[in-house]
């Protein structure tokens, strides 16, 4: 336990306070000095008057809302203006894999009914022209193999 102040002469093992003048100077007189560095870890002060850097015992900074986990921007819901990334995707995947443009094109209007975006036009493109490639697939792989079939009990009988 410390002394109080004014209680006494100084005590000369005890260090002097950052909050009481020099011995033998005037009090009214006493500025602290601008030049002393912060120890480790206190904040650094400015201009008499300025509020201090860094969060002080006994203040609570200011509350601000949080955003719940996961959601950014604004609130989802119906929303229009944007076209649906699958019917892009099905009208491109009907030239490069047709059964999943078909797939994608079905999740695509799905998607439209429900968020009010874009697109619609797109989805149905590509479900037609993945419909038409598979079944222009199906008929190819179909002719090739009746080909196969015709062409192995056609041959020379020796």
């Amino acid at each position: 336990m410390s002394q109080p102040p004014s209680s006494g002469p100084p005590d000369p093992d005890r260090p002097p306070s950052p909050w009481e003048p020099p011995p033998g100077h005037d009090p009214s007189s006493y500025e602290p000095p601008d030049h002393e560095q912060p120890a480790y870890g206190q904040p650094r002060y400015g201009q008499p008057g300025e509020p201090p850097h860094g969060q002080q015992w006994g203040h609570q900074p200011p509350y601000t809302p949080q955003v719940p986990y996961g959601q950014y921007g604004p609130p989802s819901g119906p929303r229009s203006g944007g076209t649906n990334v699958l019917a892009i995707l099905s009208l491109v995947f009907a030239f490069v894999f047709s059964p999943a443009g078909i797939v994608l094109g079905h999740l695509a209007k799905r998607q439209i009914r429900t968020t009010g975006e874009d697109g619609d036009q797109l989805a149905t493109w590509g479900l037609i022209l993945s419909y038409v490639i598979t079944g222009l697939g199906l008929l190819a792989c179909c002719g090739w193999i009746a080909l196969i079939v015709v062409a192995g009990n056609s041959g020379p009988d020796y």
